[in-house]
């Protein structure tokens, strides 16, 4: 069976059952500042699963794209990745665990499913600690299923507890589906720790909700979420070792091997290999959710994985671009379930191109200095140490990701002092501050009219940059005040003077138009069904407001705005100019009504 036939049937199952079919959320969290990335199907639900009405019900089912990077160094051994596809579904506070883990149970085991024979299969369910119970109705139910005792395991915390996403939340008991990938027989007692189980399915029982000190207290609403990976599960219904064997990633081979000029594939792929595909897939789809290389947060990760991925074709002997023809394949073998990857195909090449240019021409000269740190250390000493200020040298200089420096330090049996390279970057940072803290929190330097009335110009000018340039352009950022506007918006190169020009007058006459400013509170949800633009990701509440300009803008705000775009006068652009990668930022300022 396919990955594309796994996703399919599984959202066919749930949706015979009664499940709504939603849309995969973005990679980049909406609502939870304590992570820089979507980890797991259930992310994008918690207010959900805290108790607001989703707008497709209390049953739901998706295929949800996550990241999780505290793997990232084991990528290319056989079984970890960056990126990777969640199926999922939810019962909100409607069924719970006898429901579920039947649904779990018929999906695997029945022939117009999965076929899987039950003999294969082996559980785990929760065995309880100080805190929280044995799972004894998980553990009861799998038996009324005809499952073995010797085949469900009682673990513990570690192993059957799931979450919460970040420090606070939902979480509680899971039980966890295994699926035996040795030969016959089967053995009859079930053995966690042999690695010839391999999980494949996990049933999360949310009872509780995690506060700030520590403590778990009931739900208000008993919620189920389930999560099965794409990936996994489709490499051992195929009798494959690794998910890197199956067609998800066959395609990225054979066009590593061409740039390689292989005449054949290899019979097995190096760690190398692995690495290059695995990191360009996944900074693909980062910069589908309109993140670019950069040095801080989610920018910062998606820089290390292209470089990193850069130098591992180094290191087997690719010396021209890999980048784009490889994130080429990704968005052609994708973009039927992720639409936003084909939607974006021109930005996210383009942007390739850049990091990978930029890189490649230092990635010489910065493996040359590291060369000449590492050879002034004596043969005889033995604990061989990088010292932190030449690390942060090689970060700032050369645009070095620190694990890379590490990476590269083990490989000659170094070692990095990361306490000076902390340091180091800690009196660089307090430096970069010390520019950024005039920066208006929120962005509004007041709630005068003035302000107001340069606030609601920022929506105009957002509006007609994405007329002019495309809809590739998002807002990154805005600092406003009484005598100026501040706008920052993705995009990959110098806006022309033609097109600001053009920019500029599509504003002047929407405020010609005298266009009325409606304001409408709604869900988040039924906001981005009206079609309207969520600034910053949409870190909002789950109830917005969607400030209307007549037909021309529709964006979710927090305000303060004019009650009429004709309130304005005279929209001009003084300065635009580049922020950093990938973001351009223009000055602005209106000119205001004298009274008479």
């Amino acid at each position: 069976m396919e990955a594309k036939q796994l996703r399919n049937k599984f959202l066919e199952f749930f949706k015979s059952k009664g499940h709504a079919v939603i849309r995969s959320a973005p990679l980049i969290p909406d609502n939870d500042p304590t992570v820089l990335f979507t980890t797991a199907g259930m992310h994008p639900l918690v207010p959900y699963l805290l108790g607001a009405s989703h707008p497709a019900g209390k049953r739901l089912t998706d295929v949800q794209k996550c990241i999780r990077t505290g793997d990232i160094d084991e990528v290319g051994d056989p079984v970890h990745l960056t990126f990777f596809e969640m199926l999922g579904n939810w019962s909100l506070g409607d069924y719970f665990k006898e429901t579920a883990i039947r649904n779990s149970f018929e999906f695997l085991t029945s022939k117009e499913w999965l076929g899987i024979p039950v003999d294969r299969l082996a559980f785990t369910v929760f065995a309880g600690d100080e805190s929280v119970p044995f799972d004894e109705e998980a553990f009861n139910l799998w038996r009324s299923l005809g499952v073995a005792e010797k085949r469900i395991a009682k673990l513990g915390r570690e192993d059957n507890w799931w979450g919460p996403a970040g420090m606070t939340g939902p979480c509680g008991p899971d039980t966890e589906m295994f699926y035996w990938t040795g030969p016959d027989p089967v053995p009859e007692t079930f053995d966690p720790k042999n690695k010839l189980w391999v999980e494949i399915w996990n049933d999360v029982f949310m009872q509780y909700n995690k506060t700030a000190d520590g403590t778990f207290e009931p739900l208000k609403q008993c919620n189920v979420d389930t999560g099965m990976g794409v990936e996994r599960v489709t490499a051992i219904l195929q009798g494959k070792k690794s998910c890197y064997d199956t067609e998800l990633f066959a395609p990225l081979f054979a066009e590593l091997d061409k740039l390689r000029g292989l005449a054949e594939a290899p019979a097995e792929r190096c760690k190398s290999e692995r690495i290059i595909v695995e990191h360009i897939r996944a900074a693909t789809f980062i910069m589908a959710d309109g993140i670019t290389p950069g040095k801080v947060d989610q920018a910062y990760v998606l820089r290390r994985l292209i470089r990193r991925a850069i130098r591992e074709a180094h290191q087997i002997g690719i010396q021209g671009s890999i980048a784009v023809p490889l994130s080429k394949i990704v968005i052609d073998n994708y973009s039927e379930a992720y639409p936003e990857l084909e939607q974006y195909r021109a930005n996210i090449l383009l942007e390739l191109e850049k990091e990978e240019a930029l890189f490649s021409k230092t990635l010489e000269n910065g493996t040359m200095e590291f060369e000449k740190f590492i050879s002034r250390v004596p043969a005889h000493i033995q604990n061989k140490v990088v010292s932190g200020k030449n690390a942060f040298f090689l970060y700032e200089t050369f645009g070095f990701p620190i694990e890379l420096t590490v990476e590269m330090a083990a490989e000659k049996g170094f070692t990095v002092d990361m306490k000076g390279y902390e340091e180091a970057y800690r009196k660089h940072q307090e430096l970069s501050r010390a520019g950024a803290e005039m920066k208006f929190k929120g962005g509004l330097a007041d709630h005068s009219v003035e302000t107001s009335y340069l606030h609601t110009a920022t929506h105009l000018l957002h509006k007609a940059l994405r007329m002019v340039l495309g809809d590739h352009v998002a807002q990154k950022g805005s600092n406003i005040n009484a005598e100026r506007l501040r706008f920052d918006f993705s995009h990959p190169a110098k806006v022309t003077p033609e097109e600001l020009k053009q920019v500029e007058e599509i504003v002047n006459k929407a405020i010609a138009d005298k266009l009325p400013i409606i304001c409408e509170e709604m869900t988040l949800e039924e906001a981005r069904q009206t079609g309207a633009i969520g600034l910053f990701g949409d870190k909002y509440g789950e109830r917005v407001k969607v400030y209307s300009m007549g037909e021309f803008s529709k964006e979710i705000c927090g305000g303060p705005h004019a009650n009429n775009t004709g309130d304005l006068v005279g929209f001009h652009i003084m300065k635009e100019e580049s922020s950093s990668s990938g973001i351009r930022r223009i000055k602005a300022k209106i000119d205001f009504k004298q009274e008479a």
